[in-house]
């Protein structure tokens, strides 16, 4: 009996521990609560439409469309509703390439000059040198966007290898693999190893080898390939005072970097298969990656500044396709997107089998990370944070600085109106100018005024305003831009006009408006 007694009082020991081991994070967030959360964020951050999608052990625990897919339409947002994703792409083209890891057809380390030979770099060292790995890795050397020009915010007419040969001209701003800063085009370059590795475009291998398999049937590779348009976003921006629609800028050149259009609905499918290692279907027993790969693509490559304000962090770097982070104790791999007018976020931990995703149709990112941040909480056991009180606060203190920043440039150029060059003393600034791997800008004078217009970009155009000196601001046409940006002159020996140089003027614009990198010099 004692024996009986005792192994009675183990049992009860055990499960007492058991159930005093197990941690708040085993809370599921509710849908009612998640209601309340989206809605809130919506009206705080002005977004018109988001979708949201939880998958916790190999189940869809919430997913959900909120509000309209556009202001215009007012069509409801629902589970199958198509967003781009922007760069939550990129995670699709390491994809591709582990699947041609898998196969033997390439490894990560095989150089790129030996499939795509015209490949060249400024420095000849790291074109020689450069691997199918840093080109998912954002450690080439090259700034921050560097060359996103091409793409953003209208490249229609640069093609693909217009983009490969314009890179010999981006020049490095740090030593090659020392330095993490995010780079678009690289993973044009990925997708064309995709191609000419498998035979097959970069869209036919995403979506024969990826979405068909995993039942996305609704997403597309690119929008041109979304075979029902009923049910797509417009893209959105919050600008004086109101919600606009606005065209979703991004050439077709540039889908394996950001192209692809999906909804919540098919992402679950595609997080869930992450989460399980590259296996999919009833009992896993399919894969679209092997286990090995996919351990790679999870794991730090190139190292990223850690950041502690949101969860506790040890760590955070680059992997291939994902970022990869700690939080509170647990890995993170996670992916953001955004284009004009639209900002995505995948996110999952996957020791807890937990996956976040977030569309939105509309740029104000402190919405995702709201939705985003409140949901890991939950199951991490955090309480006490109020995340969409603090990102709206955030928001407040970065758009007043940058707002003020604008202003005065512009209160400048109002009061130097006065002093600003007549016609005859403009006609010095115009010509044909050219940057290397930008092309023809060309300056003219159109009443009184002097017009930007860019021959590759055809929708960059605008109005220089006289600011001091040699100095003017472009004000450009198409407002949504947000991109307005200073240009001065540079004079030779004669005191003429020989080139300018540009720099956004506002430090909230997007990086990819890389106008910091050109270099014009006069060709007529």
């Amino acid at each position: 009996m004692k024996t009986i007694r005792l192994i009675r009082q183990t049992v009860a020991m055990i499960c007492i521990l058991i159930c005093c081991s197990v941690p708040l994070y085993s809370q599921e967030i509710s849908s009612a609560r998640l209601d309340s959360l989206v809605e809130n964020t919506m009206k705080s951050f002005n977004v018109p439409g988001i979708a949201v999608a939880v998958v916790k052990d190999n189940r869809i625990v919430h997913m959900k469309g909120y509000g309209v897919s556009s202001i215009i339409t007012g069509k409801k947002t629902d589970e199958n509703t198509l967003f781009a994703i922007a760069s939550n792409s990129k995670a699709f083209t390491a994809a591709a390439l582990a699947i041609l890891v898998d196969e033997g057809k390439i490894e990560w380390d095989t150089h790129v000059t030996d499939i795509i030979p015209e490949f060249k770099l400024y420095d000849p060292y790291v074109t020689n040198e450069f691997t199918i790995r840093d080109l998912l890795t954002h450690r080439s050397g090259l700034g921050l966007g560097a060359g996103d020009l091409m793409l953003w915010p209208d490249g229609t007419l640069f093609t693909l290898n217009d983009i490969i040969y314009n890179m010999r001209y981006l020049k490095p701003v740090s030593s090659f693999r020392t330095k993490y800063d995010y780079d678009n085009l690289m993973y044009l370059v990925a997708g064309e190893v995709v191609s000419r590795v498998s035979g097959m475009s970069w869209e036919d291998f995403i979506e024969d080898r990826i979405m068909t398999p995993l039942g996305m049937g609704r997403s597309a590779a690119c929008y041109s390939r979304i075979k029902d348009k009923s049910n797509v976003i417009d893209a959105h921006i919050y600008t004086h005072g109101k919600v606009q629609r606005i065209p979703m800028n991004f050439t077709p050149v540039g889908n394996a970097a950001g192209g692809i259009f999906s909804n919540i609905s098919d992402l679950s499918k595609w997080v869930m298969m992450q989460l399980n290692g590259g296996k999919y279907g009833d009992n896993l027993s399919k894969s679209i990656f092997s286990q090995k790969v996919g351990r790679e693509m999870w794991s730090p490559q190139t190292i990223i500044p850690a950041s502690s304000y949101d969860y506790k962090s040890n760590f955070a770097a680059y992997g291939l396709g994902w970022r990869v982070n700690d939080i509170n104790g647990y890995k993170q791999v996670s992916h953001t997107g955004g284009l004009s007018g639209v900002v995505t976020q995948v996110t999952m931990i996957p020791e807890l089998k937990l996956g976040i995703i977030v569309l939105t149709n509309q740029q104000a990112s402190g919405a995702y990370v709201t939705i985003t941040n409140t949901i890991k909480d939950t199951y991490l056991g955090i309480k006490g944070r109020d995340r969409l009180k603090e990102n709206i606060e955030a928001l407040r203190r970065n758009s007043s600085s940058a707002r003020d920043e604008v202003s005065k440039v512009w209160n400048k150029v109002a009061s130097s109106a006065k002093f600003a060059p007549g016609s005859e003393d403009l006609k010095s600034y115009t010509g044909k100018y050219r940057d290397n791997w930008f092309g023809i800008v060309n300056i003219t004078l159109e009443n009184g005024a002097l017009r930007f217009a860019s021959e590759m970009s055809p929708q960059l155009k605008g109005t220089l305003c006289f600011y001091t000196g040699d100095t003017f601001v472009v004000k450009w046409d198409e407002r949504s831009f947000d991109a307005d940006a200073f240009v001065w002159y540079s004079k030779n020996i004669e005191g003429v006009p020989s080139g300018f140089k540009m720099k956004a003027i506002s430090p909230e614009t997007d990086f990819s408006y890389d106008f910091q990198d050109l270099d014009f010099y006069r060709v007529k």
